[in-house]
């Protein structure tokens, strides 16, 4: 369970080194994602060309110019001009203009091939220049037009004048004369306007109509940004990042207890020591052990995932045999106190606690080879297989261990005589067990919550028991056996007082 403290670099690490496997294949994923990604969003190859309006122009001008440059009529007719199976609407994604330092706009174009994205862009701001330029013609023939209608305008009007007053009825038309002088003089000042104006006018058409090509398009040597290669890394972090993130929620989440110095704050009593705990022959590991695990898809996620909890502590290397025994007899050892106490005690293991059952079992068969005869009360049929299958392992023919079940009469004395319990962790119960030492809970690091773990203690004083300490297994997977010289490093070390201590690995550890 993660602490209230911010996330350190080393708790990454950490899930970084333990999860990489399933990491990796989070990124593959991540990366064939950014694949289909970038086919679908990535722009291809872009070509950029640049276009010079010369002449003073406002920023509303300059604006205009651009959307001209992407209008349906540049880009119907580049589509003419390509002569391709793509319309001008069509490209309307594929072309953009717009405006950058001064007079300058920059008109680009992107395609799937560089060939092509060229092709496009030069095509395009040919387009647009020679639009523009038509445009800017139009402007001035229609001005000239209105010019040459007005001089008609007047010239039609002095004839009339003329006519009038050369007639020999002058007191009839003088009503028409009037208007025709006032319609001449109207004309003759439309005219100075249009003519003072004039010059000015065409001297601004001419600076619309001046457009140069500062820079035609160029090959693109690469594709345009984002690149696919950017899907993919963009993916592939994505993906990474998810699944570190999703480790670190859930391991926010999960309230159970993993460390040695939480397991004895909620117990209220101290760890006695820890051991490793290998799979046993044939056991599926914990991501198999449900109904119909064991298909393909089990075989796959085992590849991908460990079966240890990532924030689990760690260990420096898993201990043999030899150095499991020492672990256990050390345990019995700061249990009995004195060498020839004979120890009477309750071992209390989680009903659904498999590496737990197998530690009990293993701590049984210690227990008579260390201390004399030995015997073992269970009511449980698979524990008392489990003591069988330990006492064979370990080899030892005159192992005085004997078990039975709490309805059969007692063989006799012995040294040591252990009671194994099992407890449920939601609704813990604990029969009268008679004259007892105390009580031994017995539980793998990862397995129990806090509350379980104060369940089990009050369930224990209710029962009159006291809790001597806890007993902590750590499951790993099977290993070759190391030489019995190199001794483990240890992860909970106790104290004479019997007070735990955190350390780094636990094969040494009693």
């Amino acid at each position: 369970m993660l602490s209230d403290d911010a996330v350190r670099l080393t708790v990454i690490l950490q899930i970084v080194r333990r999860r990489w496997r399933l990491l990796t294949v989070l990124a593959t994923v991540g990366a064939l994602l950014g694949v289909g990604t970038s086919l679908l969003f990535s722009p291809g190859y872009e070509s950029t060309s640049s276009v010079l309006l010369q002449g003073p122009l406002e920023e509303q001008e300059l604006q205009t110019e651009a959307q001209i440059a992407t209008s349906s009529v540049v880009l119907d007719r580049t589509a003419a001009a390509l002569a391709s199976d793509v319309t001008g609407a069509e490209l309307r994604d594929s072309v953009s203009a717009e405006v950058v330092d001064g007079n300058v706009i920059e008109i680009s174009g992107t395609a799937d091939t560089p060939d092509r994205a060229q092709q496009l862009t030069n095509r395009a701001t040919q387009e647009y220049v020679g639009f523009s330029t038509e445009l800017v013609r139009r402007a001035t023939g229609a001005s000239t037009q209105a010019l040459a209608t007005l001089q008609q305008r007047i010239t039609d009007t002095n004839r009339r004048l003329t006519e009038l007053q050369e007639s020999a009825m002058p007191a009839q038309g003088g009503t028409e004369l009037e208007q025709l002088r006032t319609t001449l003089a109207d004309a003759i000042t439309a005219l100075e306007e249009i003519s003072g104006g004039e010059q000015a006018d065409a001297a601004a058409a001419f600076g619309k109509a001046s457009i140069l090509v500062l820079e035609p398009a160029r090959r693109p040597s690469s594709p345009a940004q984002p690149a696919p290669v950017q899907f993919i890394a963009a993916g592939a972090l994505l993906f990474f990042l998810l699944g570190v993130f999703t480790h670190l929620v859930a391991a926010r989440a999960d309230l159970r207890l993993r460390t040695a110095s939480d397991i004895a704050a909620a117990l209220g009593s101290p760890v006695m020591g820890s051991v490793d705990v290998p799979n046993g022959p044939g056991e599926p590991a914990a991501n198999e052990r449900s109904a119909g695990a064991r298909g393909w898809r089990a075989r796959m996620w085992r590849l991908v995932r460990d079966d240890r909890p990532w924030d689990t502590p760690e260990l420096s290397a898993p201990g043999n045999d030899l150095d499991r025994d020492v672990r256990y007899r050390r345990v019995l050892a700061r249990l009995r106190g004195a060498p020839d106490t004979v120890l009477r005690l309750v071992v209390l293991v989680a009903d659904d606690d498999a590496a737990a059952h197998r530690a009990a079992a293993r701590l049984a068969v210690a227990a008579a080879v260390d201390g004399g005869p030995a015997s073992v009360v269970t009511d449980r049929a698979a524990m008392s297989q489990l003591i069988q299958a330990a006492r064979d392992r370990a080899g030892a023919s005159d192992v005085q261990l004997s078990i039975r079940s709490s309805s059969d009469p007692a063989p006799g004395t012995h040294r040591t005589m252990l009671r194994v319990v099992d407890v449920s962790g939601a609704r813990p119960t604990i029969p009268d067990c008679g004259r007892v030492s105390g009580a031994l809970l017995v539980l793998t690091a990862g397995t129990r919550t806090a509350w379980e773990l104060v369940g089990i203690a009050e369930a224990c004083t209710d029962a009159q028991l006291r809790v001597l300490g806890a007993f902590v297994a750590h499951r790993t997977l099977p290993s070759t056996a190391r030489p019995t010289g190199d001794r483990p490093v240890e992860t909970t070390q106790v104290g004479p007082s019997g007070a735990s201590v955190d350390g780094k690995a636990m094969a040494g550890s009693a």
